[in-house]
């Protein structure tokens, strides 16, 4: 059986020498995992490599085997991203937050297009940040964490706790929410970029990883990092 897809490598292993255990998000927005081999291989590497776009058939010889994936790069392509330390741990920190989102069997709607965008964004926008947060705040609504910013412009604060807009802080447990960073042509402040990592990290370890008795993941908090030194340095908070 043959069967032909798009889709983002989102994880790979190393199994003997030369052959690669795949996990890729197809473009129908569900995890396909199988085996490459020979992935590993001088004329195979430069292929299969994480965040790599791919044209991609499945070969399922028998129930007993895992299929196997033979692929090719497609655009947008990400290999230029490794020019330029900042957009390659952009790229690494978004797919470690896929493998923590979603598992095999799972499917959310629109998850595989966001990626697709955001990419092409980090590649062509100057202020790519902005839309990196902005899909940090889309992607905790595609699992279920419903932050609809754009319907609560009139509420000025965002409640931790509660997981909700209001226009007063309280019982001290909101922070106050960047609404102009989304928008059009508005000059960020450092503190805009802090706040959105504040309020996805507490949201994602508290009702998210809690539930699968994970942390973090390391590309995610070295990108944070790495990111908010740099914005320090060129930004008037």
């Amino acid at each position: 059986m043959i069967n032909k897809d798009k889709g983002i490598i989102i994880y790979l292993k190393k199994i003997k020498d030369n052959d690669l255990f795949l996990k890729v998000l197809s473009k129908e927005d569900n995890i396909i995992s199988g085996m490459v081999y020979g992935g590993n291989s001088s004329k195979k590497k430069s292929i299969y490599q994480i965040g790599h776009f791919i044209e991609y058939n499945i070969f399922l010889k028998n129930l007993n085997n895992p299929p196997s994936i033979n692929a090719e790069i497609i655009q947008p392509f990400t290999s230029n991203f490794l020019q330029d330390k900042f957009k390659s741990f952009s790229l690494l920190s978004t797919i470690s937050l896929l493998n923590l989102s979603i598992i095999e069997g799972q499917k959310v709607n629109n998850l595989y297009l966001s990626i697709e965008n955001l990419f092409n964004n980090i590649k062509l926008k100057k202020n790519w940040i902005v839309d990196y947060c902005e899909w940090l705040l889309y992607l905790l609504q595609m699992i279920g964490y419903q932050i609809d910013y754009r319907n609560n412009i009139d509420f000025k604060y965002y409640n931790l706790e509660t997981l909700n807009f209001e226009k007063e802080d309280d019982n001290n447990n909101a922070i106050e929410f960047p609404h102009e960073l989304f928008a059009e042509g508005y000059k960020y402040k450092l503190t805009d970029i802090k706040i959105i990592f504040l309020i996805f990290e507490k949201i994602f370890q508290r009702n998210h990883l809690n539930n699968i008795n994970s942390k973090m993941p390391i590309n995610f908090i070295n990108f944070k990092e790495l990111i908010l030194k740099e914005l320090k340095s060129h930004l008037n908070d």
